[in-house]
């Protein structure tokens, strides 16, 4: 484990894998840690130089005072990215991850070489259904949401066939800090990326599971249909999580993106 402040907040961060092969940073969504990206990490670590953290109010990086924009959590990535001497990477951004990647694509593009963003969309829920999980949350901790959002996390098949799986999931949400996991609410409450992504020109596959509730297929081939030049791919039987629930799928599509387009 390292530990890195990045302006006033303590970051997590892990890098496995070749320190001279090209890099790739994968980002985790709402409500988890950089644990959901273990079995992906671990595979492509044979070929790049793979780094995690946790964002800012989540796992073990700090909770730093919000609220506060997406673009915030993306210059955390930067100022890391800058640390541990990144000048170009890849990544991967899943749900709230995407939106990162999306911002740092449009603001930075000249540090990116290929973009993957799954599950995610310029712009995610309504400010009614964010408000909505804020005020419970407040309420009654992450436990007033926690089944609600495990439906939404991985499909019907997942929850009859894995249920020590998802109850291990559902018990990492419950250890996310309340207060990090409002104020990420708040940034995607606000967060409206879909008039600048037309500006991308970063190589970018959009991915999402064909069962997601959060961002549905529909949502996210629409964000594809903005960005020039993105393709587009479809994970079935996978929820919001394909790292969790379908990552032989999803490292395949990611694996074959990086290799044509991540090396920089």
């Amino acid at each position: 484990m390292a530990f890195t402040r990045i302006g006033d907040t303590l970051v997590h961060w892990r890098e496995i894998g070749p320190r001279d092969a090209p890099a790739v940073v994968l980002v985790n969504s709402l409500g988890t840690d950089f644990r959901i990206w273990d079995e992906v990490a671990a595979a492509l670590s044979s070929a790049w130089h793979v780094i995690t953290y946790d964002k800012r109010g989540h796992g073990l990086s700090e909770v730093a005072p919000g609220p506060y924009p997406i673009a915030d959590f993306t210059d955390d990535l930067m100022g890391l990215a800058d640390h541990i001497g990144l000048k170009r990477f890849a990544l991967v951004g899943l749900s709230i991850g995407g939106l990162i990647g999306q911002d740092l694509a449009v603001r930075r593009p000249e540090r990116l070489t290929a973009l993957v963003l799954a599950d995610t969309a310029p712009k995610i829920g309504t400010a009614e259904s964010w408000s909505g999980r804020i005020e419970a949350v407040r309420k009654g901790g992450l436990a007033a949401i926690a089944d609600p959002v495990m439906e939404r996390w991985f499909t019907p098949a997942f929850h009859a066939e894995r249920p020590d799986d998802r109850a291990g999931w559902r018990n990492a949400l419950l250890c996310q800090p309340a207060d990090g996991y409002i104020a990420a609410c708040e940034a995607l409450r606000d967060a409206d990326l879909t008039e600048a992504i037309g500006s991308i020109k970063v190589p970018t596959l959009a991915i999402v599971g064909e069962g997601d509730q959060s961002t549905p297929p529909d949502l996210v081939r629409a964000m594809a249909e903005r960005i020039p030049n993105a393709r587009f791919a479809l994970i079935e039987g996978c929820g919001h999580i394909p790292p969790v629930e379908q990552p032989g799928r999803l490292l395949a599509l990611v694996a074959s993106h990086l290799e044509k387009h991540g090396h920089g």
